[in-house]
C-alpha cells in the first residue's frame, strides 16, 4: 500500500507539473481509472438516484441576444470572481446529448459543484424546439460566438472556462477571439480550425443526397472503426439524431457549420500580428477520431506556453461518452493548472468517509511578470508560466506520454 501511494503521488506530481509547466504536452490515458474517489457497490447501486436528484438542481432560460433566442440551462449561481463553466455541444446534438455522460460522471460532479455550470444550446437543437419558420436564416458561426455575451451579461458571470466539442469548439474559440476578456480557459474537444474547401464542400452535398442526414452526421461525430464495430453506441446516437433533434433545424445547423470559415489563428511569432487563443487551451481528441487531423493542426497554430495537448489512448468521436473518467481527470489537472483545486480524500486510503470538497485557488509563485496571484475571489488571474516546483528544472520535452 506504501509503494502504491507513492507511485499515486509520485503521477499526481508529475502531471500537475506537466500542465502548469511552460511547453506543451500530449498526455496518453491508456486505461480507465477513477481520480478523484473510488466507488463501492453502495455507491454504484445509488448512482441512479443521486443522478436523479442532481438533475431536478437545473433551471431553463430563453436569454435574447442580438441574433435570435438562446436555450441555456443552468446549475447553481456565481460564486464571487471565480468563474462558470460554460459548454457548447457538436452539430448534430444538443447539450444532453453532448454532455450528460460526462456531466453526470460521479467524479465530474465533484468538481463542478463548485462552479456554476452552464449549458448552451445551438439555436433550434435544444429537446422540442419548435422548427423554425421557412426562410429563416440561421447565425453563422461567427454569430453563433457573438450570441454567448448575452448569456454572460444574463447571469453575471465575470468570465467563463468553455468545453466546447466539435462545432461548439469552434464557437468556443471564436468566442475567445472576439472577447478575450470574458474567457478564462478552453477545452476544446475534436476542433477543426480549417474552412471546408470547394472539394470537401461538394462531397458534403454529395453525401446529403446519398444518406440521411443523421447518417451524414454520425460519420462527422465517429469514425469509420466506430460506425462498424461500435454499433450499439452508433445505433443509439442515430435513433436519439433522428428523434430528439429537429431534422429542420438541424440541416441548418449542419449546413452553416460546414459554410465555416478558417479559424484566424497562428503561433505567436510565425506571422506578423499573429492573432491566437490568449488563455490557456486544452485541446482533446481521441486516437481514432474523425477530427484528428484538425485538433493536431489547431495545436501547431496555438501558443505552446499556454496549450497542452491530450491524446487519449482507446477513444473515438465522443470521448466525452466513451472515456468520461479519463477527460474528468484531465479537467481536473487543466483547473489545478489555472489555480483551481479539489481537496479530497479517497476513502479506499483513508478508511473514512468522503468529505465536502473545497476548491480553491493554488498560491502561485510566479507569473510572467513575476507578480503573486490572487486569492479565491480575488482578480481573475492569468495563464501561469513558471511555479516553484518548476525552477532549476529545465526545458521539458514537448511530447509527453504518461500511463495512469
Amino acid at each position: 500500500m506504501k509503494v502504491l501511494g507513492h507511485r499515486l503521488e509520485l503521477l499526481t506530481g508529475l502531471l500537475l507539473h506537466d500542465v502548469t509547466m511552460a511547453g506543451l504536452q500530449e498526455l496518453r490515458f491508456p486505461e480507465e481509472k477513477p481520480l478523484l474517489r473510488g466507488q463501492d457497490a453502495t455507491e454504484l447501486e445509488s448512482s441512479d438516484a443521486f443522478l436523479l436528484a442532481a438533475d431536478t438542481d437545473w433551471k431553463e432560460h430563453d436569454i435574447e441576444t442580438p441574433y435570435g433566442l438562446l436555450h441555456v440551462v443552468i446549475r447553481g449561481s456565481p460564486k464571487g470572481n471565480r468563474p462558470a463553466i460554460l459548454t457548447y455541444h457538436d452539430v448534430g446534438l444538443n447539450h444532453k446529448l453532448c454532455f450528460n455522460t460526462f456531466f453526470n460522471f460521479e467524479d465530474m460532479q465533484e468538481i463542478t459543484k463548485h462552479f456554476v455550470v452552464c449549458h448552451v444550446d445551438a439555436p433550434g437543437q435544444q429537446v422540442g424546439a419548435s422548427q423554425f419558420p421557412q426562410g429563416y436564416q440561421f447565425p453563422s458561426m461567427e454569430q453563433l460566438a457573438a450570441m454567448l455575451p448575452s448569456v454572460v451579461q444574463h447571469f453575471g458571470f465575470k468570465y467563463v472556462i468553455g468545453i466546447g466539442v466539435g462545432a461548439g469548439a469552434y464557437v468556443l474559440a471564436k468566442f475567445a477571439l472576439i472577447f478575450p476578456d470574458l474567457v478564462e480557459g478552453l477545452v476544446l474537444v475534436n476542433i477543426d480550425p480549417n474552412g471546408k474547401g470547394w472539394i470537401d464542400w461538394a462531397a458534403t452535398k454529395l453525401s446529403g443526397l446519398t444518406s440521411t442526414l443523421p447518417d451524414t452526421v454520425l460519420s462527422h461525430l465517429f469514425s469509420q472503426e466506430e460506425l462498424v464495430n461500435n454499433t450499439e453506441l452508433v445505433q443509439s446516437y442515430r435513433q436519439q439524431i433522428g428523434n430528439v433533434v429537429n431534422q429542420a433545424n438541424l440541416q441548418l445547423f449542419w449546413n452553416m457549420y460546414n459554410s465555416r470559415r478558417d479559424l484566424d489563428i497562428n503561433r505567436p511569432g510565425t506571422v506578423l500580428n499573429a492573432k491566437t487563443l490568449r488563455c490557456p487551451v486544452m485541446l482533446v481528441v481521441g486516437d481514432n477520431a474523425p477530427a484528428e487531423d484538425g485538433v493536431v493542426e489547431c495545436n501547431s497554430k496555438l501558443d505552446p506556453t499556454t496549450t497542452t495537448f491530450l491524446k487519449m489512448a482507446d477513444s473515438g468521436g465522443l470521448p466525452q461518452v466513451t472515456q468520461p473518467g479519463k477527460l474528468t481527470e484531465a479537467f481536473k489537472y487543466f483547473l489545478q493548472g489555472m489555480g483551481y483545486i479539489a481537496y479530497l480524500k479517497d476513502r479506499r486510503l483513508s478508511g473514512g468517509a468522503v468529505p465536502s470538497a473545497s476548491m480553491t485557488r493554488l498560491a502561485r509563485s510566479r507569473t510572467a511578470s513575476l507578480t503573486s496571484a490572487s486569492s479565491v475571489d480575488g482578480s481573475r488571474p492569468q495563464a501561469c508560466t513558471h511555479s516553484e516546483s518548476s525552477e532549476g528544472l529545465g526545458q521539458i520535452n514537448h511530447t509527453m506520454e504518461v500511463s495512469c
